[in-house]
């Protein structure tokens, strides 16, 4: 009788690891979606204060010369004056891609006013953006968050961060 009751007992055993082993699986896939979410968070905060370095760059170069850049690269090394200013220690790359592809918004002189994102995905902040990022609350995708610096009109006070 005792042999018996042991046989009929591994059924439950199997059973209940399978359970184990699912409520394992279904934690795991909760805590990978997790991980997901906060990375693309951080890659928005860093696709953020990459944008506010151009938009600024650009303002400086424009401050020193008051005329838009021609090119990224000239962020990097302005030789319009005896000596070389840097705005910017490099081209960065653009978190969403992972490349230094950012696509140029030109002012009508065609000089560069600003960047944005290649990335079409959609965004997960939507609103609560500082002053200066008004503009990107609602906007759905990346390619829309557009960092441009535009000087004020004539007549009014220029700062230049």
């Amino acid at each position: 009788m005792l042999a018996r009751r042991a046989k009929s007992s591994g059924g439950f055993t199997y059973i209940g690891l399978l359970i184990a082993v699912a409520i394992l699986g279904i934690m795991l896939a909760a805590a990978g979606t997790m991980w997901s979410i906060t990375a693309r968070r951080e890659k928005e905060v860093e696709l953020l204060f990459i944008g506010h370095q151009f938009r600024n760059a650009i303002a400086h170069y424009y401050g020193a010369g008051g005329v838009y850049p021609r090119e990224l690269a000239d962020l990097v090394t302005d030789e319009r004056l005896a000596a070389p200013r840097h705005y910017l220690r490099q081209i960065y790359r653009d978190p969403m891609t992972g490349q230094a592809d950012w696509q140029i918004i030109l002012a009508s002189d065609g000089g560069v006013m600003g960047v944005t994102s290649n990335s079409q995905a959609t965004t997960l902040k939507r609103a609560n953006f500082n002053l200066e990022d008004a503009g990107f609350e609602g906007m759905e995708h990346y390619s829309d968050w557009q960092f441009v610096f535009s000087p004020r009109r004539p007549g009014r006070p220029q700062a230049y961060p």
